[in-house]
């Protein structure tokens, strides 16, 4: 590492945006909300006019590189959202010029490449966050404080379902659907979802056993999957990731069984929280009103933030989304093996 993560008492943090897609917008509406301390200075996007659009919403420059905009912008960090297999070239980039860093999830779509991430973060010595939303939704929050002060007693079992109504394509194929651009299916998008809370919950997975299925026809990656997994504690959770074109009707996301209560996690943005023991055997929702996930976009990026200009700890690190990964990647696995696989000391191929 070069030196000690330098801290800016600047008013603003100048960042650019580097992919100028949907989830772009989620980035600036958490910043207008929580994170007003970001000001992004830059807007980079392939697409001239996703990155007009996007400069001209947020008073940036519009670039069609990252390299153009560090030599045409100022600006002390880069928030990279591209399809994940151009994760490592921009964030080396970035690390290379020596910005702070928050990339989307996953870090990239192997673990050698994640390492390679890993090492210029470590020589630039910046902040690096690899931006995973469920760590701040307020929900999964409440459940960590819930199952470690005992609310539920010992933790016996839980299970995580993530579920979604999609349109189909009406052109060609979407870039979510390409496992080269993506490396998986599901499991690697909004299944980490599902991962990082039970890995929040219950600790680090220790071997998975799984099953793959594909009705999505245009996807190469698995839009189904079924799986177990076996935590360093003994407990084992199930797992369900399934996107398809039929409505959504799932209940829950979430549910962890203790020795004592239970606690449900609804579907959906706006669902509730659910704690039920003996003096709520009806359930009673614990979370405050309008304390849901729409805000969790905002709560990274303030969190990215003050890390940047105070030095103070992420609450997670960029190395600890590598569990979500090592994870996925055993499952994958596991579907070819038809037995557990281990997950801690999992090779990346």
């Amino acid at each position: 590492m070069k030196g000690r993560i330098s801290v800016t008492h600047e008013p603003y943090i100048n960042i650019a945006f580097v992919g100028c897609g949907d989830i772009a917008h989620a980035h600036w509406r958490g910043i207008r909300t929580h994170a007003p301390q970001l000001r992004v200075t830059a807007a980079v996007d392939i697409d001239t006019s996703r990155a007009s659009a996007m400069a001209a919403m947020t008073g940036g420059q519009p670039f069609t590189s990252l390299e153009a905009a560090l030599a045409g912008s100022d600006f002390e960090a880069v928030d990279i959202m591209l399809p994940p297999h151009l994760h490592e070239e921009a964030a080396r980039v970035a690390f290379a010029a020596g910005k702070h860093v928050v990339l989307e999830k996953p870090m990239s779509t192997t673990l050698e490449s994640c390492e390679r991430i890993l090492d210029a973060a470590r020589e630039a010595g910046t902040v690096f966050m690899v931006a995973e939303q469920a760590q701040y939704w307020p929900d999964v929050v409440k459940t960590q404080g819930l199952i470690r002060d005992g609310a539920i007693g010992e933790v016996v079992t839980a299970r995580a379902i993530f579920s979604e109504r999609v349109e189909k394509p009406s052109g060609g194929r979407p870039w979510r659907y390409d496992a080269m651009m993506t490396g998986g299916g599901i499991c690697l998008d909004g299944g980490l979802h599902r991962i990082r809370p039970l890995r929040m919950w219950l600790g680090e997975v220790e071997e998975v056993i799984a099953t793959l299925g594909y009705p999505i026809e245009l996807m190469e990656g698995e839009s189904q999957a079924q799986a177990l997994f076996r935590f360093a504690s003994g407990v084992v959770a199930g797992y369900s990731a399934l996107i398809s074109y039929a409505v959504d009707g799932v209940g829950e996301e979430f549910s962890i069984l203790g020795t004592a209560g239970t606690i449900v996690i609804e579907h959906g943005r706006e669902g509730r929280c659910l704690l039920y023991n003996r003096e709520a055997p009806e359930g009673r929702d614990v979370l405050p009103d309008g304390k849901r996930r729409r805000d969790a976009f905002g709560l990274e990026l303030a969190d990215f933030a003050q890390a940047v200009r105070e030095g103070t700890s992420l609450a997670a690190t960029a190395e600890d989304s590598l569990g979500e990964l090592r994870t996925v990647l055993a499952m994958y696995r596991s579907a070819k093996s038809r037995q557990w696989e281990p997950v801690r000391t999992a090779p990346s191929t």
